[in-house]
């Protein structure tokens, strides 16, 4: 029986979220004399690796040393967005007088209420990660620490798994950066920060990617007094720079105190309240605030796994090593999801655990190289990218043609009031073909599935031109920049030949 977990704070909520992902009294299972598969990792990729491979007939466990789920579910995707929305509600109702509807008096946010709900939601979806509908769909999970012993045994709570092959799917957790007095005061991560209950009065973001973003506004709008601080020249500095530089001046407007290009010198805790000392424009400034959130990017779970005994070459930073077949420097053991990829994503996990089972189980040759990776930073608006952006494609030796439709040009969005915003599409020059993309908009993330599939099936820019799309809809700037591109085949040849033609026909 693995060791009881509490998840803060403790609620009927919290109390069925842990009942489902890691019960206080399961028992692990006897071991099957030997699995085709044994994971150790149950967040993403190790449960739909899981699954999956257990649908189509193999002997699969499940190793999870904490809870199942993994970050996705306990303290990332699904409690974030939860947050975003009521966050988003919060700013559409000040905003509401804009659309010709008055809300009287002032609008103010009962966090404690938003958390509330955010946990209920979050133990809402639980089931479909939990114990037990694994165990029902075929799958021996065992709870608590697993580690290699040999290159075909795994050791879990005194127990030991005989396997064909496994896979490593530990995930990661929040980076701590190096900063001088950091590791004397209380601070907040994407861990941690899901069990608050009252609001911060003032809060300190370190870090401009997208859960540093996505938070700074989110509290902001939630009545947080915020600074974000970026070592950066901007926020979000993997993004399209104009894409970034739309979602940087939304966190402005939404109160978001910004310091971008700086450096943070040290912080203490004085006893009543936090302060940061950064470096900003050759000046020297001090941040007060009530409470730190250090959201820096994510560093590898790889310890106590037994790595070097069998052979598994990994780097403390970057996390296990693998081929483009997802395969380990032993040839038995592949890893999936963040433990070993550069895009640490939800939906990048689930299609590498689909690439693993094909390689582990079939001797496929599914590679990650072939993957088209959307990815999204739900701020509001939100930026969706997927593939080249077009100085990579540059650095790459790639010419590409760009075509651009702002939000501003779309019927929809100007309805909506939502025209910050643009769509981007990224040719290799002379042909159709998509390279990469960049979406701008309130929903962007939904938006980008199109391009994303367009890339997949190999569907040209021009086929999108003749797709009918509904109007009136944002997805139609989708629609005009591929209108775009066939105005360009309209060469003055073209033009003078149909003009010839028509007059003929009078």
């Amino acid at each position: 029986m693995s060791d009881p977990i509490e998840v803060l704070p403790t609620d009927p909520y919290n109390a069925q979220l842990v009942a489902n992902v890691h019960p206080s009294d399961w028992k692990n299972p006897q071991p099957q004399p030997r699995y085709h598969l044994v994971i150790i990792g149950a967040g993403t990729a190790g449960l739909v690796a899981a699954i999956g491979a257990a649908g189509l007939g193999a002997k699969v466990a499940l190793v999870e040393r904490h809870l199942m789920g993994g970050d996705c579910l306990n303290v990332g995707c699904v409690p974030s967005k939860a947050l975003i929305r009521s966050s988003r509600l919060a700013a559409e109702i000040r905003q509401s007088v804009e659309l010709g509807v008055n809300v009287s008096g002032e609008v103010t946010v009962d966090f404690a209420a938003v958390m509330q709900r955010m946990r209920r939601l979050r133990a809402e979806i639980s089931p479909h990660d939990s114990a037990a509908r694994f165990r029902d769909n075929g799958v021996d999970v065992f709870l608590g620490q697993g580690a290699f012993t040999s290159s075909n045994k795994i050791e879990v709570d005194g127990q030991t798994l005989n396997f064909k092959k496994a896979v490593i799917a530990t995930g990661a957790r929040a980076a701590t950066p190096s900063i001088p007095g950091l590791d004397e005061v209380a601070y907040l991560t994407n861990e941690t920060l899901f069990s608050l209950t009252e609001l911060p009065r003032r809060l300190a973001v370190i870090g401009g990617g997208p859960i540093g973003c996505e938070m700074a506004q989110a509290f902001a709008r939630f009545g947080s007094h915020v600074t974000l601080l970026q070592s950066a020249p901007h926020v979000l500095h993997r993004e399209d720079a104009d894409a970034a530089a739309i979602v940087q001046q939304a966190l402005v407007a939404d109160g978001v105190n910004l310091h971008v290009d700086c450096r943070i010198d040290s912080i203490r805790d004085d006893g009543t309240e936090k302060s940061i000392a950064i470096t900003s424009d050759g000046k020297s400034r001090q941040i007060d605030c009530d409470a730190i959130l250090v959201s820096v990017g994510r560093q590898p779970n790889v310890e106590g796994l037994g790595l070097e005994a069998i052979g598994v070459k990994y780097d403390p930073q970057t996390g296990v090593v693998v081929d483009d077949n997802l395969r380990t420097t032993n040839r038995n053991i592949f890893a999936a999801g963040d433990i070993c990829f550069p895009y640490k994503f939800t939906h990048t996990a689930d299609a590498m655990a689909r690439i693993v089972i094909q390689n582990a189980l079939f001797r496929g040759r599914a590679k990650t190289s072939s993957l088209n990776i959307p990815w999204c930073t739900f701020t509001d608006p939100e930026i969706a990218h997927v593939g080249l952006s077009d100085h990579q494609a540059r650095q790459r030796g790639i010419e590409v043609d760009t075509f651009t439709q702002e939000l501003s040009g779309v019927d929809r969005a100007i309805l909506d009031g939502e025209t910050d915003g643009f769509v981007k599409i990224h040719l290799r020059r002379g042909t159709d073909k998509i390279i990469g993309a960049t979406i701008v908009a309130s929903h962007a993330g939904d938006m980008i599935s199109q391009i994303t599939t367009a890339m997949t099936g190999n569907v040209g820019l021009g086929k999108i031109a003749k797709t009918i799309h509904p109007y009136p809809t944002q997805a139609e700037a989708i629609k005009r920049t591929a209108d775009a591109y066939n105005r360009t085949r309209l060469t003055p040849l073209v033009k003078k030949l149909f003009e010839k033609w028509l007059s003929w026909t009078l």
